[in-house]
């Protein structure tokens, strides 16, 4: 499991529910239902059908016998003197012996996840650590950004230096308007959180040292004395990315490879695995596909997932202090949360 936050108290709440129901779990889950699965790069579980939405079927086909009231939102969450609790909702008022909150965060609000939980967890006396971003893309002060809008880039290593510490990380990315998306940012974004101060770089050619790479261009720059520098370098980059490129590095596209100097030529080699983007900021929590951020992980009893200071309360999924890195982990965490609780209950 993958977590964003690296704290023992968090990787003892997380491993105590694991334990219990596993990825593998999940899987054998899916299976006995009827839903097909298939493992991609990264051990990274999908539907066979390539549908989310057939995941959703799946839950609500195993959920068939249960009670489920839509359309209404619940408004508090009150404790009574007898150890019962009362629900108000939008409806009625609703008197309980047992009440799980699983409300998850602030993300994607049209979903109806608006942060619910944190609200009522406040109310009963609860620590609740300030929902963040996670998993959001990143907004840059750049100018190039518009130009490069829906650019992808494959097999690209980002770094950041955060409070003083280096990350890099692997894999696809993108442009947007103003910034930049994809796996490897949303990954990425998760260690940046609130931190303001962050230095970003991409370096474009991670699987070559500067070494390998500046031979590769003298290769080139040997077999193709007569043609532009712009030749050589759409070689070695998308041709979106071309100019802007050569922008930074100063350097007219235009002139012949013949013409190019040797501190030119390291000039192009340094850019290539170090080119700097202007960090803003980060997009707002709601736009995250998860949220960090939740119900302090002090207050929750890891096996079993019940308030330490309410009995027969319990939190379970986004709706507490965990977010995990993008590829299903977040899923993963939502299950074996859930699982451990209902174990306990029943």
């Amino acid at each position: 499991m993958l977590f964003s936050n690296g704290s023992t108290g968090y990787k003892l709440l997380m491993m105590s529910s694991i334990n219990q129901f596993s990825s593998q779990d999940t899987i054998e889950f899916f299976n006995e239902q009827g839903l097909k699965t298939k493992v991609e790069r990264g051990n990274r579980v999908f539907p066979l059908s390539d549908k989310a939405s057939d995941v959703t079927k799946y839950l609500l086909k195993n959920a068939e016998n249960c009670k489920i009231n839509l359309n209404e939102l619940v408004l508090d969450i009150k404790c009574k003197e007898n150890g019962r609790f009362e629900l108000k909702t939008t409806q009625k008022s609703y008197i309980f012996d047992k009440v799980i909150v699983a409300t998850g965060g602030k993300s994607y609000p049209a979903t109806g996840s608006t942060g619910d939980g944190y609200k009522f967890a406040k109310k009963l006396g609860l620590d609740v650590v300030a929902p963040k971003s996670a998993l959001v893309p990143i907004r840059l002060n750049d100018y190039f950004c518009k130009s490069l809008q829906g650019l992808s880039l494959k097999n690209v290593e980002l770094h950041a230096v955060i409070g003083g510490k280096e990350k890099a990380l692997f894999g696809e990315m993108l442009f947007t308007g103003d910034g930049i998306s994809g796996p490897l940012v949303l990954s990425l974004s998760s260690y940046i959180s609130s931190e303001k101060n962050v230095e970003l770089w991409l370096d474009f050619k991670p699987a070559l040292s500067h070494e390998q790479l500046e031979n590769r261009i003298l290769r080139e720059f040997d077999e193709n004395k007569n043609k532009n520098l712009s030749y050589i370098i759409r070689g070695l980059l998308p041709s979106s990315l071309v100019g802007v490129f050569l922008n930074r590095v100063k350097l007219d596209g235009e002139r012949k490879v013949n013409g190019i100097k040797q501190e030119e030529r390291k000039r192009l080699v340094e850019y290539l695995k170090h080119f700097s983007l202007s960090f803003k900021e980060l997009y707002p929590v709601e736009t995250g596909i998860v949220t960090s951020g939740g119900i302090n992980l002090k207050e929750i009893n890891p096996k079993t997932m019940e308030c330490k200071k309410i009995k027969n309360l319990y939190f379970i999924g986004e709706v507490i202090d965990v977010d995990c890195l993008t590829g299903g982990f977040n899923l993963q965490t939502a299950f074996s949360t859930a699982f451990a609780c209902a174990n306990n209950i029943y």
